[in-house]
């Protein structure tokens, strides 16, 4: 009988392995941008959406069915002032929403724009995605998605509302994917979003997003 340790080896030499070559290690995966420059990019692709409504287009419906213009502008006018609030990690009352267009008249748009560089700069302020934030105790970061979520989801409504054109800002509609992925069974339990609607083959990103959040990507007034 031959010994075991007589049968030779025919494992080819280039296949053995050599203990002393490293392993190679996966490369780490990217940082995400800050929320601050998503939010950033996200208010600039928004504010010439809000600066192109007119006056007259104020009582016209939305695609999120319970708001007109007007009531959605101020919903988000609240969305942008309350978030510099939660970035701090402190409360915030969401019970009413101020009438801020009533209360700005023909600057509203630029009082907005100071609010979203106020929001922009609350959130780059170090330790504002660490921790947890937000009456539910969610992860500061998902917080701050979420206030990108409306800046860029409810500058669509306004925009198919109004007629106005509108391209979301680089990068963020990949975010937010994410965010509704996670999201969305919890937002639907609490009517924030619609059941989603199906997304056909070579949909965009955004359309896919809005679908995600139960929109129309195709919504019109008429």
């Amino acid at each position: 009988m031959t010994d075991m340790q007589d049968i030779p080896d025919e494992t080819p030499v280039n296949e053995q392995a050599d203990p002393t070559t490293p392993v190679p290690t996966p490369p780490p995966a990217p940082t995400p941008p800050p929320i601050s420059a998503l939010l950033d990019a996200a208010a600039q692709a928004a504010l010439p959406v809000l600066r192109g409504v007119r006056d007259d287009q104020l009582g016209l419906p939305t695609p999120c069915a319970e708001y007109d213009v007007r009531a959605l502008l101020n919903h988000l006018f609240h969305v942008v002032v309350a978030f510099q609030t939660l970035a701090a990690k402190k409360d915030v009352d969401f019970s009413t929403t101020p009438d801020r267009l009533g209360d700005y008249g023909a600057q509203w748009p630029d009082r907005f724009a100071q609010e979203t560089a106020r929001l922009v700069g609350a959130w780059a302020v170090p330790g504002a995605e660490d921790g947890l934030t937000g009456g539910m105790k969610l992860p500061a970061r998902t917080v701050g998605a979420m206030v990108l979520l409306d800046l860029t989801v409810h500058a669509w409504d306004v925009a198919r509302a109004a007629g106005l054109p509108y391209t979301p800002a680089p990068g963020c509609v990949a975010e937010l994917r994410t965010l509704v992925a996670q999201m969305a069974p919890t937002a639907r339990k609490m009517n924030v979003f619609a059941e989603p609607l199906p997304v056909p083959p070579g949909a965009s990103g955004l359309d896919a997003l809005l679908a995600g959040t139960g929109r129309d990507p195709h919504w019109t007034t008429g």
